[in-house]
């Protein structure tokens, strides 16, 4: 006589239509499924990644864009004291080296001996190593110029000074 239990042999194994003891993996669709996962990463990295580079060049564009105002505003100013002939203030507007190599009163008696400026228009600046601005001028005489205006940032205050015109 044979004992049941516990101890005893282990259970037929299940026949044919039993359910088995864990579901199976499903297995149609993966391939489609890593697919679309692939994709939405690759997706989501190019967004992340193409966004950056467009605020860097965004950035780029809107500093080159301030650049040229502020400067363009600068030789404006310059040249606007000169044609109403505020000497003063288009000294205040040179560069420290052009100020020590020119004092205020020689500075003045240069300009005013030169032909006054009837008109001017300054053109979008350029900028290299250096900026420069270039402006067309008409004089009270008649003639007409095209300048560069080269331009240096101040150290102290970061403002555009001007530091030659040629």
């Amino acid at each position: 006589m044979t004992v049941s239990g516990p101890t005893g042999p282990p259970p037929p194994p299940p026949g044919p239509g039993v359910a088995p003891p864990f579901a199976a993996p499903p297995t149609e669709g993966r391939g489609l499924r890593r697919w679309i996962g692939l994709g939405v990463g690759a997706l989501a990295l190019v967004l992340c990644c193409g966004g950056g580079a467009v605020a860097v060049v965004g950035l780029a564009v809107s500093g080159t864009q301030a650049v040229d105002e502020q400067a363009r505003t600068v030789v404006g100013d310059y040249f606007e004291a000169l044609k109403n002939r505020r000497y003063s203030r288009a000294y205040d507007l040179l560069c420290d080296e052009d100020q020590r190599r020119e004092s205020a009163r020689d500075f003045q008696r240069r300009v005013s001996a030169e032909p006054g400026i009837a008109g001017y228009r300054v053109q979008q600046s350029m900028l290299t190593s250096e900026v420069v601005v270039p402006v067309d001028v008409t004089y009270t005489g008649g003639g007409q110029d095209n300048l560069r205006v080269t331009l240096t940032q101040d150290s102290k205050t970061g403002s555009f000074e001007v530091c030659g015109v040629s």
